[in-house]
């Protein structure tokens, strides 16, 4: 008996732990090099100006490189130096959850160093609203005057 409950102890704690089926397809379709091709804004109207995940302006974003890793959950974007944008690598620890509100699933990331060292102590998730082999779009909720705006951000896949 107290072998048959040890067991089941193992049992639970392993499948508490282990990710859906659909989360593990989403993270193997995100692996690999995604070049952000266009940030836009749902749900309002005129011209938005906006600092993304606590890092730089919207049109720093534009044409950034992003790489997730599958095996390990880690990754970086990659900013290109301008007039108005400080370039180079920013690493990041990344994951894909369920989100029973919506229905949907979000990627969710934080910044690290090069050590994998948490430097921010600030997460960001966002909705997957698409995620084919080639293309994706990722939604965040902002809150602008009261009013509840999505930043829209689409992907495609070099690699």
């Amino acid at each position: 008996m107290k072998n048959y409950l040890l067991v089941m102890a193992f049992v639970m704690l392993f499948s508490s732990c282990s990710i859906s089926k659909a989360v593990r397809e989403k993270r193997n379709m995100l692996s690999g090099t995604w070049t952000l091709n266009d940030i836009s804004y749902e749900n309002g109207t005129g011209n938005f100006k906006s600092v993304l995940f606590n890092d730089a302006d919207d049109i720093c974003f534009e044409g950034s490189n992003w790489f997730f890793r599958d095996n390990n959950s880690t990754g970086r974007y990659t900013l290109a130096a301008s007039s108005l944008c400080h370039g180079g690598d920013r690493f990041m620890r990344w994951s894909v959850v369920d989100n029973p509100e919506n229905y949907s699933s979000q990627l969710q990331f934080k910044r690290i160093d090069e050590k994998n060292k948490d430097i921010s102590g600030k997460g960001y998730r966002l909705n997957i609203a698409t995620l084919t082999a080639s293309e994706m779009v990722l939604k965040s909720n902002v809150n602008v005057d009261g009013k509840v705006m999505n930043v829209v951000y689409k992907f495609n896949k070099k690699s």
